[in-house]
């Protein structure tokens, strides 16, 4: 089996495959100063209530936007399955994508994989938009190559700077409205629409805006937690995968091996 690890702003994704298939799938809220002790504690423990033993695991691959976490999770690996990781990023990995942007040592790992996996399972032109701390647009040409994209704040992100910033307004939940009115009858209506529907459009318009850019048709799929709500409402959505960006790390290992 393949341990493949997603390490996020928020969340780190920590997945088991055999081949492409998913076996177990754990998530641990990503801290910058957590140790190799703590993961291995918290991994182990996951594990045996699984019945997973560890020395089914033949393979490991790490993709991390957060510098700090790269090692005690490289050490994690190594400690306790006996494993040297590929790490996203590093010297003598093979993406197989071409990076076609001014400094390609900026983009984030997870966009990458996600435009791997994109490319391989869809083919290309497409749009990936990432539901992340960040909401991103990658963009991914009709060969492959990774051309840019648009990074805009995330959803959660967003609802807590309005909460924080004003006084009156109250912290609230990302959920589809009960209708199909725009207009809030109340602060929580008119909060819960403005965050839905103002990504919505969003969504839809750098979607038409991307692909008069490119002159091009392009695919356009969702991954991340909030996918699935917001594809649910707009048209501009053609497929949800959400494990885009884990299937990507395990293309890139097989690539590697």
């Amino acid at each position: 089996m393949l341990l493949t690890i997603d390490a996020g702003n928020t969340n780190t994704v920590f997945a088991l495959l055999d081949g492409d298939n998913m076996v177990a799938e754990f998530r641990i809220s990503t801290g910058d100063q957590r140790t190799c002790d703590e993961y291995i504690v918290w991994l182990s423990q996951l594990l045996a209530l699984n019945s997973i033993n560890s020395d089914r695991v033949t393979g490991a691959i790490i993709a991390t936007v957060v510098p700090q976490v790269t090692w005690p999770l490289e050490q994690l690996c190594k400690k306790l399955f006996g494993l040297k990781p590929l790490i996203i990023g590093s010297k003598g990995v093979d993406l197989g994508v071409e990076v076609k942007i001014d400094n390609p040592q900026e983009v984030g790992a997870d966009r990458l994989v996600n435009a791997v996996a994109g490319q391989t399972l869809y083919g290309g032109p497409l749009v990936i938009v990432d539901f992340g701390t960040a909401t991103t647009f990658d963009v991914v040409g009709a060969n492959g190559a990774y051309l840019g994209g648009v990074i805009c704040p995330g959803i959660n992100l967003s609802l807590s700077a309005l909460h924080q910033a004003a006084a009156k307004l109250p912290r609230i939940a990302v959920e589809a409205p009960t209708s199909k009115r725009v207009t809030g009858k109340t602060t929580l209506e008119a909060m819960q629409s403005g965050i839905f529907w103002g990504y919505i459009g969003m969504i839809e318009g750098l979607v038409v805006r991307l692909k008069d850019e490119h002159s091009a048709d392009m695919k356009i799929l969702a991954t991340g937690g909030l996918a699935k709500i917001f594809a649910s409402h707009t048209q501009s959505i053609d497929a949800v995968v959400g494990d885009l960006t884990l299937q990507g790390l395990r293309l890139i290992f097989e690539r590697n091996q």
